[in-house]
């Protein structure tokens, strides 16, 4: 079959890492498409200072299909402790941006880059442009950049009513292979991560919006599991599937996933107090009302806090392809 899967950050590395395990088996090709809207930390700094599109987000995934010794992998991640304009810099964001110099623009940067690390898969940047973040809250003001529409957020307690990307075009420009990978998909995989500063941005573009309506993919939303401060306060899982179809403009999902597991332990509940994260409550009936099949499970991966274990996510998408008669 063939896979889409679409985000960013942490979550969608984590699906990109079970997924990797079936390529060139039951997946035959493999794109993950990321954001690149993030204006915070090393990535926002690069972003200010070239003038190009955030690239933290396309580090990890191409990390996460890397065929390359973990020590590599470490080396890639690690962050500069000191040296002026050098500090907080990790070594794979610079290495990027010396193939963006070198190669002339992003996506011929990360095509490069998926040659030295070895990829199961590609990775395909959801725009070529420099692009911001610009959110409208339900008291009527307008943040731009992703985090300071997250510190507004924590701030005000208001939800976010509107979103959308802008750049310096008068239309944000999109790979064409991005374009052709979302309408010959059989599988598209949307999330997890945070609904409104990883999913939704892909999907607001105009020309990868008007793709995935047209395309005849089955179509997957994995739940987050957790609430993001500033983002998703108090959301149960209907409330991200429903923004979701909200801003996406698609007429229906084929299927979520979400998790059901509600660990009790005392430390997972002092560092989500801490964060002020909570886990999201996996209202199913809800979400079936909206004629979507719900996947659920005990998702959470045993040997780290709070984090999706890319084995059960591939699982579960076997079992989803299968029963559409994918594979």
């Amino acid at each position: 079959m063939k896979v889409v899967a679409i985000g960013g950050g942490t979550g969608l590395s984590s699906v990109l890492t079970g997924l990797k395990n079936e390529y060139g088996k039951t997946i035959k090709r493999l794109t993950a498409v990321v954001t690149v809207t993030d204006s915070g930390g090393s990535s926002g700094i690069l972003k200010k200072i070239y003038d190009i599109p955030a690239i933290g987000d396309l580090r990890n995934c191409l990390l996460a299909l890397s065929n390359i010794e973990n020590y590599f992998k470490r080396t890639i991640q690690h962050r500069f402790s000191k040296g002026d304009g050098l500090q907080g810099h990790p070594l794979g964001n610079l290495f990027l941006l010396a193939l963006m110099e070198t190669e002339g623009n992003i996506l011929k940067a990360v095509k490069k880059a998926s040659k030295i690390l070895n990829l199961s898969g590609e990775i395909i940047p959801s725009t070529f442009d420099k692009v911001e973040l610009v959110a409208r809250f339900d008291d009527g003001v307008e943040i731009i950049g992703e985090e300071n529409i997250v510190k507004y957020g924590i701030l005000s307690k208001k939800r976010i009513s509107d979103l959308r990307v802008v750049s310096e075009r008068s239309k944000i420009s999109v790979p064409r292979e991005l374009i052709n990978r979302i309408m010959t998909a059989n599988l598209i995989i949307f999330g997890p991560g945070s609904l409104f500063t990883s999913i939704i941005p892909n999907v607001i573009i105009e020309d990868i919006r008007n793709s995935l309506k047209k395309s005849k993919a089955i179509k997957i939303l994995i739940v987050n599991l957790l609430t993001q401060p500033g983002e998703t306060d108090n959301f149960t899982a209907s409330d991200h599937v429903k923004t979701f179809l909200k801003f996406s403009q698609l007429s229906k999902l084929n299927a979520v996933v979400l998790n059901t597991q509600i660990e009790k332990v005392k430390s997972i509940k002092r560092l989500m107090l801490a964060e002020g994260k909570f886990f999201v409550q996996p209202d199913i009936e809800n979400i079936t009302k909206l004629g979507i099949k719900v996947y659920g499970g005990k998702l959470l991966k045993k040997d780290t806090f709070l984090k999706h274990s890319p084995a059960k996510i591939n699982r579960i998408i076997l079992r989803i392809a299968k029963d559409y008669g994918i594979i």
